[in-house]
């Protein structure tokens, strides 16, 4: 895991391109990616090999629902709760 910038900040790193690729210029990290169309079904599991290989963390099938993915403060709280951390303390 790198440890020089935070979990959030590199979800929201991962997450940019595809947002601009939507025409997405700027969101915060508490707006709904998917009402923004930033995030789709595809998009899901694409985030969810980003965070397996970035953080060495095994998401199952169950973990896989909107409200673990909906946004960036979503998904680092999930995140966070796999790797077993308080939500701020990467």
């Amino acid at each position: 895991m790198n440890e020089s910038r935070s979990t959030q900040e590199q979800i929201r790193e991962f997450v940019m391109p595809m947002a601009e690729n939507k025409g997405v210029r700027s969101f915060s990290d508490k707006e709904s990616l998917t009402d923004a169309g930033i995030v789709d079904s595809l998009a899901v599991f694409r985030l969810v090999s980003f965070l397996e290989q970035t953080f060495s963390v095994s998401i199952t099938d169950e973990d896989i629902v909107i409200e673990n993915f909906d946004s960036i403060d979503n998904i680092n709280r999930f995140l966070m709760s796999k790797l077993g951390l308080p939500r701020h303390t990467v």
